[in-house]
């Protein structure tokens, strides 16, 4: 069984990062545009809350199997070396025990759903299971990445409709783009470390060329998401907010540009306005043409 003393609690929570809440809020944003669309602006609020605690549960859940996985590079790596698994204070044993309660927690959201949103919802756990290790064995693991975190998309749309409708496509396409561009930021932190340590990733790959290529990923990012709009033939608020995303992608770059490691993480925890801002933009012009 899992221990819970007060020496031990200080320790999960920070393996499930309850102080750094910035993932969660990155897996939420494209779940509540989802249920926006999906509802045209009026989503069930029992789905809301659903989804806002089945974000931080299964965010969670990744952040401690994600230890687990690297659990014996952590210790190399100076920005993790201080984590509660590559610092001894609590076992692999106790972290599967906490990743298992976890997704157990999410599982039990599920009653207030349907068969397709659970369905769903197993993919989204393979996903997530699966992503700490491909840093292994590929240089893309921030795409599996982001197949995880755009699993919330699908799951909005099951949840709040019972159908997949093709708008998830595009939408689910720009949500995996937009997390490998701020996962490599991410990444870049880690970069001389993760070479070192024999970890790959976009940051690796991208070597030199990655401002160009991330840059490249987030125009891709606007383009689909305009494209989004046209589909849904919304209105001009949410255009705003598109424009709005570009100069945040550029104030992203220019951060970069400067190839600090404290600066990259800034770029990094920028995209919550990005989610916030985009988020914005889809609630307040569908509450705009629905008070006409």
């Amino acid at each position: 069984m899992l221990v819970l003393t007060r020496r031990h609690i200080p320790h999960y929570l920070q393996l499930m990062r309850v102080d750094k809440p910035i993932g969660s809020y990155l897996v939420i944003w494209p779940a509540l545009w989802s249920l926006w669309i999906a509802a045209k602006g009026m989503p069930d609020p029992l789905l809301v809350i659903i989804f806002i605690v089945g974000a931080f549960l299964m965010r969670s859940a990744g952040c401690v199997i994600n230890d687990y996985a690297d659990r014996n590079i952590d210790g190399f790596i100076e920005r993790t070396k201080q984590r509660p698994l590559a610092a001894g204070l609590i076992t692999p044993k106790e972290a599967i025990q906490l990743f298992i309660l976890l997704c157990a927690a999410a599982a039990l959201l599920l009653i207030f759903t349907n068969r397709l949103t659970v369905l769903l919802a197993f993919a989204a756990l393979l996903l997530a299971a699966l992503y700490p290790f491909t840093k292994r064995f590929t240089h893309l693991p921030q795409v599996v990445l982001g197949m995880a975190f755009s699993c919330s998309i699908p799951m909005a749309f099951a949840a709040q409709t019972n159908t997949l409708p093709a708008i998830i496509l595009p939408l689910y396409s720009a949500v995996i783009v937009w997390v490998v561009a701020y996962d490599t930021f991410y990444a870049m932190v880690d970069r001389d470390d993760d070479l070192i340590a024999g970890v790959k990733s976009t940051a690796i790959l991208f070597g030199r060329y990655d401002r160009l290529i991330t840059s490249f990923l987030q125009c891709i990012f606007i383009a689909l998401m305009i494209k989004i709009g046209l589909l849904l033939e919304i209105g001009r608020i949410y255009y705003g907010a598109i424009c709005l995303t570009a100069l945040l992608f550029i104030y992203q770059q220019s951060l970069i540009s400067q190839r600090d490691k404290n600066k990259y993480f800034k770029a990094f925890l920028n995209n919550n306005y990005v989610g916030l801002v985009i988020f914005i933009g889809f609630a307040a012009d569908y509450a705009f043409y629905i008070s006409l």
